[in-house]
């Protein structure tokens, strides 16, 4: 596949919505997920015996294709899925989306094209499922998601409550120790798996393969749900309809719940009917039973303690819920209480509002393991609810708020603001309270003003004390700043406040510093540039990264003023712009020089820099001879100037219009004046164009020769391109980056001392008064007096 995936995904999502027209994404999507689905299974097992799924004649993507412009689009097309269904028990699975309904899709031509043009998107050549998920690629699971996660954007509140954000899923998934599972036999399950994205993340966490089951509501995102396991690879997933309080599907021999090995959910948040079709006082499988009864119009609880009842004695589940269930009182803050006392409760997490698709409110991860509950002795907590990016008008979890989550949360540690073990002693004194801010307080602390060094000038050291952090770095920057006052606890600034950005950086030892930190991320390089450089087609991409990004962690781990975690997602985001990409690119084609792996600029750079030069240098002169014609015609334009008549509707002079004029006046000595002027404008003009057909030419011989280059380009100097000069560089010049931003943040924190006590009171008030007596003195000469 030569094109970059990242690239794909967006033509794929932008082709979708342009054909959606009118119609509303939540529905649009099952037409498209349909179409994805036929295009993969094709790809995947078409013409294949004893393949997992059978693709009959006249039941194939490629049936499809042969469908488009037929008057009878609709209809036909209907037929080719039916007959993909009924060979392996898809109906009500890929069927549900009606492709001859002319409300959704337009009557007559309107739905002949647009059919034409939905197929049409899943018929590019360079969507190939065929070896999907091969060395750790899953271009159908990356399409799928990105297609998801945009139908969710678009699909307004309630209705995008099928998908759970995938970096949510993540972190769920690595908090219950699925990674840990020993066997395919072990279970997970989830009692509200809406398209089931949240369960594959989480299955996806096994390192030997898991047994999947699920529940859902909706008829329609069952179908979803059942064809995302079948995309995903799992096509054994147990995936069944129903409403999961009422008529839970999955049940032991004696007809009690069966119970699972590990479990995930995101259930509707809050649901008032969550008590129809059954007596929740007398539940057949007692589920409430010893907790208490939730209330009537609120179904949280209802799902928390259905959650709780489907893991086994040893299970590990993780479910959110939004944050009112941590704190809400009478019939809930009885269960919380008779939940908190079995000890089922190992941590919570604070996630940041708005994350989730169909709203906005505060959630939290709150994670269930009952192996070893009856001696929990405390809760972990986790505030994360400041750690995202701005994504659109939802806010998304980034790659390091992933990482500190579960970081922090797997080995139990407590940072200030952050996280903390919060001993069941301590909730029982706040009457089982579980809300957050309660025992962890986020909150930035007070930047308090100074009355003293208002009054009477100079900077508190209490304020100069709080950057402690980077006087232990820099111990001999704090006297260059500073030096003491007259007044005990306060000193000077000894440099003034437009010195103090360069006075940091200048200093030794911001430098000594600086080099340090250049010299770690120099030997990261160095240690992973041979195993980069030997990528190849039996590489998984997904180690490439988890080796590298593993590595610059340890490497930042204990360094001041460095958060390992801004590291990580510089590295984190680079990858995923770009370097992700690549590798997939290189796993599949090899190192083949092209313009997506190896950018012009980067050939022009090491082969061609001394005519790169000299094209800048025919620029500067062109710019040059710009800038002289905009003065000229700012010089002789407006009323009464020569270019003024030349000009056309649009405001600007032609060359044609101007040798006209030339030429009607050469010979008229009346106009020697507006001739002189005309001709030193054309000979500008001339010299402008002159230099740039100089460059046009520059450049397309520079151009012939990087294609040259390309084309002789040895797989030892491509490697070179790619690793030292593409890869390394972008990762370093963040890193360093990172220094800049160190200097700059102290530096703007001194600044804004400095500023705030630069003015003391009484030399405020004497200036008050001078000017004041300025003023009283221009009255009196103008008459007034008082």
């Amino acid at each position: 596949m030569a094109i970059k995936k990242s690239e794909l995904y967006s033509r794929l999502w932008k082709s979708c919505d342009e054909l959606r027209g009118g119609m509303d994404a939540s529905q649009y999507k099952d037409y498209i997920l349909v179409l994805l689905f036929m295009r993969y299974v094709t790809d995947k097992y078409y013409g294949k015996k004893n393949a997992l799924i059978e693709v009959p004649e006249g039941g194939s993507f490629y049936d499809l294709v042969k469908l488009k412009g037929d008057k009878e689009i609709g209809d036909k097309t209907n037929k080719v899925i039916r007959k993909l269904a009924d060979a392996n028990d898809l109906v009500g699975v890929i069927t549900v989306a009606d492709f001859n309904d002319s409300d959704k899709l337009g009557k007559g031509k309107e739905m002949v094209d647009r059919l034409t043009n939905m197929i049409a998107i899943f018929e590019d050549e360079e969507l190939d499922f065929s070896s999907n998920r091969a060395d750790g690629d899953d271009i159908l699971g990356d399409a799928y998601e990105y297609l998801m996660r945009h139908f969710a954007t678009q699909s307004g509140k309630s209705k995008g409550q099928f998908y759970t954000p995938a970096e949510v899923s993540r972190v769920m998934a690595k908090l219950i120790g699925i990674n840990k599972a020993k066997s395919q036999d072990q279970t997970i399950y989830d009692p509200t798996c809406g398209s089931g994205s949240l369960l594959l993340k989480a299955a996806d966490e096994a390192p030997r393969g898991i047994t999947i089951y699920g529940q859902e509501k909706d008829v329609a995102t069952v179908a979803l749900a059942k064809m995302n396991m079948i995309l995903h690879g799992n096509e054994d997933a147990d995936i069944r309809q129903g409403d999961t309080l009422a008529s839970p599907e999955f049940k032991n021999k004696e007809g009690g719940l069966k119970t699972f090995d590990f479990a995930v959910a995101n259930p509707p948040f809050s649901t008032k009917s969550w008590s129809n079709g059954f007596d929740p006082a007398n539940d057949v499988y007692e589920r409430f039973t010893g907790y208490g009864l939730p209330p009537a119009k609120n179904g949280d609880y209802a799902f928390l303690l259905h959650f709780i009842k489907s893991l086994k004695s040893n299970g590990k589940g993780a479910i959110i819920l939004p944050h009112g269930v941590l704190f809400r009182g009478n019939a809930e803050a009885e269960i919380r209480k008779n939940i908190i006392k079995k000890g089922y409760i190992k941590g919570i997490i604070g996630l940041p509002a708005n994350l989730f698709y169909g709203t906005g409110i505060p959630a939290c991860i709150i994670v269930i393991d009952k192996e070893n509950a009856s001696a929990r002795k405390g809760i972990f907590m986790i505030d994360a609810s400041k750690g995202y990016m701005k994504d659109g008008n939802k806010n998304r979890l980034r790659e390091r708020d992933i990482r500190k989550i579960v970081d922090t949360f797997n080995n139990q540690l407590e940072i200030p603001k952050y996280s903390r073990m919060v001993s069941i002693e301590e909730i029982e004194q706040n009457e089982y309270n579980l809300n957050i801010s309660r025992y962890i307080d986020n909150q930035d602390e007070d930047d308090l003003q100074d009355i003293e060094a208002h009054l009477l000038g100079d900077i508190p050291n209490h304020d100069i004390d709080k950057l402690q952090k980077y006087w232990d770095v820099y111990p001999n920057l704090r006297n260059t700043l500073f030096s003491k006052s007259d007044r005990e606890g306060y000193s000077k600034l000894n440099v003034s406040k437009d010195e103090i950005k360069t006075t940091i950086f200048n200093h030794e030892e911001f430098k000594q510093y600086t080099s340090e930190i250049n010299s770690i991320i120099n030997s990261w390089s160095k240690k992973h540039e041979e195993m980069l450089k030997n990528i190849n087609i039996n590489t998984n991409p997904k180690d490439v990264i988890y080796e590298i990004s593993e590595d610059i962690l340890k490497l930042f781990e204990e360094r001041s003023l460095i958060d390992k975690y801004d590291m990580y997602q510089y590295l984190m985001s680079y990858w995923l712009e770009t370097m992700k990409d690549d590798v997939y690119m290189i796993v599949e084609n090899g190192w083949t020089a092209n313009n997506d792996l190896i950018p012009e600029e980067l050939v022009i750079n090491k082969y061609f820099a001394e005519e790169k030069e000299a094209i800048e240098k025919l620029e500067l002169e062109k710019d040059e001879f710009t800038r002289k014609k905009e003065e000229f015609e700012e010089e002789h334009s407006g009323e009464d100037g020569v270019l003024e008549e030349l000009k056309n509707d649009k405001g600007n002079i032609t060359k044609g219009s101007l040798k006209d004029r030339i030429k009607e006046i050469k010979n008229d000595p009346d106009f020697e004046d507006e001739l002189e002027i005309l001709n030193q404008y054309l000979s500008i003009i001339d010299l402008e164009a002159q230099a740039n057909k100089k460059i046009k030419a520059a450049i397309k011989e520079l151009d012939k020769k990087v294609i040259e280059k390309y084309k002789d380009l040895t797989e030892v100097e491509i490697k070179s391109l790619v690793v030292d000069d593409k890869w390394m560089p972008s990762i370093i010049s963040e890193v360093n980056g990172e220094m800049e931003r160190i200097s700059h943040r102290l530096a703007s924190r001194i600044r804004e001392l400095a500023e705030r006590y630069e003015e003391p009171l009484p030399q405020i008030e004497k200036e008050v008064d001078k000017l004041a007596g300025k003023v009283e003195e221009h009255l009196k000469r103008m008459g007034f007096a008082w």
